[in-house]
């Protein structure tokens, strides 16, 4: 078998990023790029988020920071000094795709904004990731996952109707910040590939979230009414306003259920009810439902909550393993909800090798990590190395523009690296 390659084996990233852009810079790792994270001397102030290695709040020993930096290098730089900058100079003569989240005007400021570094090198991509954008009336706004979350308007379809909106417990909007990021920075590669040009990548996190409301947009666009928080019910499937369940407990969990019409809704609400009666569940009313006559679109709430009823009772009565197996047996609509404990143990994951164990020197012992998802025929795409200790790999870095130990202790006295 031909050995694969690595997609972006020959490109230079410089990885300037926080916790906004850290995804940005993973998946160009993933792809085979040299990924430099560059960190303030000390350390970068996202080593103190949680969770830690066996609860020890060390910044060395930071989840957080495993999860998104693995397939970096790693260094310690201070650009706000003279020394720093004519480092940083050199550097980005040798440099591809420069990626910051700096606020807007900060890099010119230092002297240091595209316009100035596309002089150096001409083919420099920057990709500049902040909470709304270098431009707008709201360019100079901080914001927080929060603050993104909820201006995003992705928070406004999120929770129960009678209750406030919510958030995810997790930052789940520098995910989607950080696939747009890498989706623009490569869209740039392959245009400076085509024409040798660089170009700045301007990447809004406000605006890359908004692609997490899913059908919210177009919902309002064509019915000029806003898309309400359901929780876990679904709204609009009915011109009559009923909403309907979309997940049930059951024995050992929860699955996802919903009820459907047309011909694959009309087979899964017949096939289930046979089950009910095998087990002797199924009302009367529902072994003589005509499901042929059923219509999704306008069935009543009453017709809804009576259904949903017997299902309730029934599906507590079943395993999620019972229930998928029934379901692919019988050709049905319906998914058990799986937990992390789960997916570990997921055989089509399994098979699929998404699960990679990675070595950790520093800490004694392997962790579990989810490799890259998307497998391809001739692209290498992987797992290269753990993410980087403090200024782990200042010497070698530093040494390949120039500068020898005693340089690198000299700056790392005077607090430049």
């Amino acid at each position: 078998m031909e050995e694969k390659i690595k997609l972006l084996q020959d490109c230079r990233v410089l990885d300037f990023t926080n916790e906004t852009g850290f995804l940005c810079g993973k998946i160009l790792g993933d792809l085979g790029a040299d990924v430099i994270k560059v960190e303030k001397p000390g350390g970068d102030e996202s080593r103190k988020l949680g969770s830690f290695y066996q609860d020890i709040p060390d910044p060395e020993k930071n989840l957080y920071w495993f999860s998104y930096n693995h397939n970096k290098r790693g260094i310690t730089l201070n650009i706000e000094t003279e020394a720093g900058k004519e480092i940083l100079l050199k550097l980005v003569e040798k440099t591809d795709i420069f990626l910051e989240t700096f606020p807007p005007g900060y890099l010119k400021k230092l002297g240091l904004d595209y316009a100035a570094l596309s002089k150096i090198n001409p083919q420099l991509i920057m990709t500049s990731i902040t909470p709304f954008g270098q431009s707008g009336p709201y360019k100079d706004y901080q914001g927080s996952d929060l603050v993104l979350t909820a201006m995003s308007g992705f928070m406004s379809v999120l929770g129960d109707a009678d209750k406030p909106p919510v958030r995810p417990t997790l930052p789940q909007s520098y995910v989607w910040i950080g696939m747009h990021a890498a989706e623009g920075t490569l869209m740039a590669y392959y245009h400076r590939g085509m024409t040798g040009e660089g170009q700045h990548v301007d990447v809004s996190g406000q605006a890359g979230v908004t692609w997490a409301l899913s059908i919210a947009p177009s919902f309002y666009d064509l019915n000029r009414e806003l898309p309400t928080r359901a929780g876990s019910f679904i709204t609009g499937r009915s011109i009559t306003g009923a909403i309907l369940r979309a997940v049930y407990p059951c024995k050992d969990g929860y699955l996802a259920y919903i009820i459907y019409g047309g011909p694959a809704g009309i087979r899964t609400n017949k096939r289930l009810v046979e089950w009910m009666d095998s087990k002797g569940m199924a009302p009367d009313y529902l072994k003589n439902k005509d499901w042929s006559k059923f219509d999704i679109a306008t069935v009543t709430q009453e017709e809804i909550d009576q259904l949903e009823q017997a299902y309730m009772k029934f599906f507590k009565m079943v395993t999620k393993e019972e229930f998928f197996k029934y379901v692919l047996e019988n050709d049905m609509l319906g998914y058990p909800l799986a937990t992390a404990k789960e997916l570990l143990e997921d055989e089509q994951l399994k098979a699929r090798g998404l699960w990679q164990e990675v070595e950790h020197e520093e800490l004694g012992t392997t962790i579990t990590y989810p490799a890259f998802s998307t497998k391809f025929s001739s692209i290498a795409c992987g797992f290269w190395r753990r993410a980087p200790l403090i200024g782990e790999h200042n010497e070698e870095v530093y040494g390949e523009i120039g500068l020898n130990n005693s340089d690198i202790l000299r700056l790392k006295k005077a607090d430049v690296i």
